[in-house]
């Protein structure tokens, strides 16, 4: 129906509603109400808080309020008025370039115990290394208490790129962390012997496991729960167990990869992406004995960042079990659905100004982001 027809059918109904008397009012309303055309609502991103320094990491320590990371070593608690407070007690924090206070995730039962895990760059001298640690931070306190270096990524290198620093609590009370190349260190991330570009378990006091996949391998770190990663950058633990990370290739090749102990993930044997500026990787190879190939992967690279799967009623039945995924280079959300051996890798209809560093769904039902920018943002998704 044109837009001239449409509105003289509403014009003829309000001519009719002014002559007819009042037991035929409602009648006509509804006529006009069925008549008018439904508006379909696009999904927005709406603010929450604004005037961040490049926010990493997003937890939700009550109903209405966050905990943010800042990269340059900073830990915001926002309350349920929206005002904001820097929290103290952090570690010395080797702030720059892709380093400083990273991810952050709460305990299982924080609402009792109030332990909180984040990871970081640490220096020694000119070298870096990602850490992890642990401090308890009791409801309204300014401050960070009882904290403990419980990890350290070795070797530390010279340089400030790919540090990794995703971390997800297991259901047995372990904790992954994920652990990037260092750039310098790619060839390690073969070897054994090192954290570099690996995903390690441990206990919440620093402890290994007895059944790490390598305890008892001569000459391997026995931290280490998979390898051969180069920049982890999402990790999510759905409900029945199973890991999910996803990492930077270099000039194309970023990966979705199921996590399994013990399993070699490639790099840099095998990629899907090239050399900055061309060229191959290696052999050029995609693929060989006893590695490890990605669900999906993207060429050109989407540089993505955060991870976290649907399944709030508040979002459309079409969402619920895929993932979101961030893109820092492209400023926007995939929606990523895995049936079977098909995936769908959708971009969400929905603008976002800056590449987004976190995505996470929260126990509220409602979806948050962050945007990696100077003065950036702590977002909500409305459907």
């Amino acid at each position: 129906m044109s837009k001239v027809n449409r509105f003289s059918k509403y014009r003829r109904a309000l001519s009719q509603l002014a002559r007819a008397g009042v037991r035929q009012l409602v009648a006509l309303v509804g006529v006009i109400w069925v008549a008018a055309p439904a508006v379909a609502q696009a999904p927005r991103w709406e603010v929450v808080a604004e005037d961040l320094r490049h926010p990493w990491a997003i937890a939700f320590p009550a109903p209405g309020q966050f905990l943010v990371t800042e990269r340059d070593g900073r830990m915001l608690h926002f309350g349920v008025d929206g005002t904001r407070r820097e929290l103290t007690g952090l570690p010395v924090i080797a702030a720059g370039g892709q380093g400083g206070l990273l991810d952050l995730i709460l305990d299982r039962d924080f609402q009792t115990n109030r332990w909180l895990y984040f990871c970081y760059s640490e220096a020694e001298g000119s070298l870096r290394g990602t850490a992890l640690a642990r401090a308890r931070w009791l409801p309204d306190q300014p401050q960070l208490g009882e904290l403990q270096v419980i990890f350290r990524q070795l070797p530390k290198m010279t340089g400030n790129l790919h540090f990794g620093c995703r971390i997800a609590e297991r259901a047995d009370g372990t904790l992954i962390l994920a652990l990037g190349e260092r750039w310098n260190g790619m060839q390690r991330a073969q070897t054994l012997d090192n954290h570099l570009g690996k995903t390690v378990r441990i206990h919440k006091d620093g402890r290994i496991p007895a059944d790490n996949p390598f305890v008892s391998q001569p000459g391997a770190r026995a931290e280490i729960w998979t390898y051969g990663h180069r920049n982890p950058q999402g990790l999510w633990l759905a409900p029945d167990g199973v890991l999910w990370l996803h990492e930077h290739g270099p000039q194309g090749g970023d990966e979705i990869n199921r996590i399994e102990p013990g399993r070699n993930y490639g790099w840099p044997v095998i990629s899907y992406g090239e050399q900055y500026g061309g060229g191959k990787i290696g052999a050029g190879i995609t693929s060989a004995p006893g590695m490890e190939q990605p669900l999906h992967h993207w060429v050109p690279s989407i540089a993505p960042s955060g991870f976290t799967r649907v399944s709030s009623a508040r979002y459309p039945n079409a969402w619920q079990g895929q993932f979101l995924v961030g893109s820092l280079k492209f400023e926007r959300v995939h929606r990523i659905g895995f049936a079977g051996s098909a995936v769908s890798d959708q971009v969400l209809d929905a603008p976002i100004k800056g590449g987004v560093r976190d995505i996470r769904q929260a126990p509220d039902g409602w979806i948050y982001a962050v945007t990696d920018l100077p003065r950036g943002q702590l977002l909500r998704l409305r459907p």
